[in-house]
C-alpha cells in the first residue's frame, strides 16, 4: 500500500546544469578536438549537463581574411571530425554538447552547429542565420546565410536554444527561440579585436547584449568565446574571452577573464524559471498585431 506521505510528496524539481568552455585554438584540428574533449570532461566532473565550446573550435578563426584554402576544412555535418569525435564522449559522460562546425553541403558552405544529446546522437543541424561581413569578420566569403530557421533542441536535460556568434546581437533570434519553448539560450562565439579600429573594444557591449536577452526573456544565457592571439594574417587578431553565464535577471553568475582558459558551470531551477517567466507577463502582453513593421523592407 502506498503511504500517505508518499502520495502527497512534492514532484521532483527540474533543473539544468550548464557550462561554457574558454580556451585558445591553433591550426591542428585533432589537437583542438582533444583540447575541447579535455575541457568537456572537466565540466562534466563539475556536474555540467549541457557543455558549450566556442564557435568554430576546429581551428583558428579563418574568417579574418579571404583565402580559398580554408574551404578544404569543411565537411558534411554528420561526418565532421568534431562531431564524430565528440559524439562518443557525449554518450560516455551522459552530457549534451552543441558542436560548432564549418559545414559543407554539396557546393554550399555554412557556419553550422550540431546538437549532440546525452546518448551521443545528433539531434540535427542549425545553420547560422546572420552572417557578418566587415574587417576581421569576412564571413560572407565563406558562408551562405542559414536555411534551417532558428532551432531549439529537446535535450535530455531541457530545451536548449543555440544561436551562433553574430546571431547573438539580434533580439529577434533570442525571442524566436523562446517562442519555440527554449529554457536556456546558448551562443558559441569567436570575437575579439577590430582590425579597422585599434581603440574599439566590444567585450562589454557583447556581454550586455546577451544580458539584455536574459532580462527580456527571463532566461539564463551562456556565451562561450575563445582567447589568444591568432596569426592567420600578418597583423593577427586577439580574442578577448570574457565567457559567461547569466541568470534570468541578466546578472553574471559565472564568468572568465580575457585571457584565462577554463570552464564555468552553473545550475538553474527550470520549474522556478518557468513560473517566474509567466509571472513577468512578457509573453502574455506581446502585441503581435502591432509588429508587422518587423517584417518590412529587407
Amino acid at each position: 500500500m502506498t503511504s500517505l506521505a508518499t502520495r502527497h510528496s512534492p514532484p521532483a524539481t527540474r533543473s539544468i546544469s550548464v557550462a561554457a568552455i574558454q580556451t585558445s585554438y591553433g591550426e591542428d584540428m585533432q589537437a583542438n578536438i582533444a583540447k575541447t574533449i579535455d575541457f568537456v570532461r572537466q565540466a562534466a566532473d563539475r556536474g555540467a549537463q549541457v557543455i558549450l565550446p566556442s564557435e568554430l573550435f576546429q581551428g583558428p578563426y579563418f574568417c579574418v581574411s579571404q583565402e580559398e584554402r580554408w574551404f578544404a576544412e569543411a565537411y558534411a555535418w554528420r561526418e565532421h571530425p568534431c562531431v564524430t569525435a565528440l559524439s562518443p564522449v557525449a554518450r560516455e559522460l551522459g552530457v549534451a554538447i552543441p558542436v560548432s562546425i564549418f559545414e559543407r553541403d554539396g557546393p554550399q558552405y555554412y557556419n553550422s552547429l550540431v546538437m549532440l544529446d546525452a546518448d551521443g546522437e545528433a539531434l540535427g543541424v542549425y545553420r547560422k542565420s546572420h552572417i557578418p561581413d566587415g574587417p576581421g569578420y569576412q564571413e560572407k566569403y565563406y558562408f551562405r546565410p542559414g536555411d534551417t530557421g532558428f532551432k531549439v533542441w529537446n535535450t535530455r536535460f531541457g530545451r536548449v536554444g543555440v544561436g551562433i556568434c553574430w546571431d547573438q546581437w539580434y533580439p529577434e533570434t533570442a525571442r524566436a527561440m523562446m517562442l519555440q519553448g527554449a529554457e536556456v539560450l546558448m551562443y558559441p562565439t569567436a570575437i575579439g579585436s577590430e582590425p579597422h579600429d585599434k581603440e574599439l573594444d566590444t567585450a562589454e557591449p557583447w556581454r550586455r547584449a546577451m544580458q539584455g536577452h536574459a532580462v527580456s526573456n527571463v532566461v539564463p544565457v551562456v556565451g562561450a568565446n575563445r582567447i589568444g592571439h591568432e596569426q592567420v594574417t600578418e597583423a593577427g587578431q586577439v580574442f578577448y574571452g570574457s565567457s559567461f553565464i547569466t541568470d534570468h535577471r541578466g546578472d553574471l553568475v559565472e564568468s572568465l577573464g580575457r585571457d584565462e582558459e577554463g570552464v564555468v558551470v552553473h545550475q538553474f531551477d527550470l520549474d522556478y524559471l518557468d513560473r517566474h517567466r509567466a509571472a513577468w507577463g512578457f509573453f502574455r502582453d506581446r502585441r503581435t498585431d502591432l509588429y508587422g513593421s518587423l517584417l518590412g523592407p529587407r
